[in-house]
């Protein structure tokens, strides 16, 4: 799914990204057609480009073009407008870019692994990773929840989903490169993963019982995922939608946590707009208003 701006995590959509000049460019592409782009990515994912993604979308979509020999932008976005199912995944992935670590907001974590622990006796707990990108957040929770239980096998169950599919992919395969992992403790590393023979690290099997992976869209009218849950992280995503979209997603997040279930949001995210569904009760940590 499209994530937050900013380095750090799920950094994404930069304004100079792809740039190329207007004169140097290979395809003419107008205003109109990234009129018709915007429109597109906002009917199906509720994604909201601004003007200053002008040139990022070119660079992005330009290889779409050079993959079919398209000549004109008109021509590739009429098969899109056809309904191509395959180019149409292709398009929502060029234009997600999934940046992320392990653990990053750190903060969330402790307050995440505290909630575990207070409510043992509900039996298996649920959490919705509703962003996973290429599995670093998900695979934070899961670790978060085996140390809460001082077990690899806790009595909680995560389902992880994004919009993107080629992350999603990633995430499932749960194997990393050494440089991706550098912030994570000998002890972790040693207790979570197992080192392959290529020098990357693998997500250890019990971790992977407690995790599913699925495609999942926001602004779809039927989502896959039931109640109740005690947490949901949708970290860094609602500053992709406009006002509108959001209270329509958060709305229907709120019968989804149970009475004490917690909301976790980006660093740069709010509620304010929805005071009458959540409040907030840490930093960027939030609980049912009612």
């Amino acid at each position: 799914m499209i994530k937050d701006p900013r380095p750090s995590g799920s950094a994404n959509l930069p304004s100079n990204a792809g740039t190329s000049s207007t004169a140097s460019r290979e395809f003419k592409f107008t205003q109109q057609d990234f009129e018709r782009v915007k429109k597109l990515i906002y009917d199906y994912a509720g994604i909201a480009l601004n003007d200053s993604k002008h040139d990022m979308v070119y660079g992005r979509l330009a290889k779409r073009l050079r993959a079919h020999n398209f000549n004109t932008f008109q021509e590739y976005l009429v098969l899109l407008e056809r309904g191509n199912e395959a180019e149409w995944e292709a398009f929502i992935n060029s234009l997600t870019t999934n940046l992320t670590s392990f653990f990053r907001e750190a903060h969330h974590f402790p307050v995440l692994l505290a909630h575990l622990r207070a409510n043992k006796s509900v039996g298996t707990l649920n959490i919705w990773c509703s962003a996973s990108s290429t599995g670093e957040e998900p695979w934070s929770l899961a670790i978060t929840a085996a140390e809460a239980f001082d077990s690899l096998s806790p009595p909680v169950k995560i389902i992880s989903t994004d919009l993107d599919t080629s992350v999603l992919k990633t995430a499932q395969a749960g194997i990393y490169s050494a440089d991706k992992v550098d912030k994570l403790s000998p002890q972790q590393l040693s207790k979570f993963f197992n080192k392959r023979s290529d020098g990357q690290f693998e997500i250890k099997s019990e971790l992977r019982e407690i995790m599913s992976f699925r495609r999942q869209n926001l602004i779809e009218p039927n989502w896959s995922i039931r109640g109740p849950l005690d947490a949901i992280f949708c970290r860094n995503v609602m500053i992709y939608f406009d006002r509108a979209t959001q209270l329509k997603i958060l709305e229907r997040f709120a019968p989804l946590l149970r009475p004490n279930g917690l909301l976790f949001v980006g660093h740069s995210e709010n509620l304010y707009h929805a005071v009458h569904l959540f409040k907030l009760q840490g930093k960027t940590v939030y609980v049912l208003a009612k």
